[in-house]
């Protein structure tokens, strides 16, 4: 909120400087915005009384974009990749689908890997189980496991991130 939009009664006021000028009336604060050819922001309005300062808003408002960008650029994205197997793979098959998880632990991401049943498959779901625990004991050096071997309709799932 700034200059006429500010209804309390009374608040705390900062000078152009960062100094305390006191609590005060709202109008009284105007005044000294005004005076000072400034607007009258709300800083925090959830404050007892609410703590308003006197800055040009065009400039507070393009430094608060910027600190959001900023802490944008800071932020790590975790991406969930993705790894399919299925109840038939091979030794071979299984190795090269085990580097690509652990490319993708060591880049950051979450892996899920999935093991999908086709058909008559369905009939040797807990007998497969061993492909995920196998898959997961392959890794265990750089991951750990986040979510534990989970039965959704036709697949067995788990997800894999990298050890802290």
């Amino acid at each position: 909120m700034i200059n006429e939009q500010i209804r309390d009664r009374e608040v705390r006021l900062i000078g152009v400087n960062g100094e305390q000028l006191g609590i005060m009336s709202a109008r009284d604060a105007m005044k000294l915005a005004r005076e000072a050819e400034l607007d009258l922001v709300k800083v925090a309005p959830q404050a007892k009384p609410p703590v308003c300062k006197i800055i040009d808003y065009g400039k507070f408002k393009y430094e608060m974009v910027r600190k959001e960008k900023e802490a944008k650029k800071k932020q790590k994205i975790v991406e969930i990749k993705e790894i399919r197997l299925s109840p038939n793979i091979d030794v071979n098959d299984l190795n090269t689908k085990t580097n690509n998880a652990r490319k993708f632990l060591e880049k950051g991401n979450k892996v899920k890997v999935t093991l999908r049943f086709r058909g008559r498959e369905m009939a040797h779901m807990q007998a497969s189980r061993h492909i995920l625990e196998d898959f997961a004991k392959s890794l265990e050096d750089i991951a750990v496991i986040d979510k534990p071997i989970k039965q959704e309709g036709r697949t067995l799932t788990v997800f894999l991130s990298a050890k802290r």
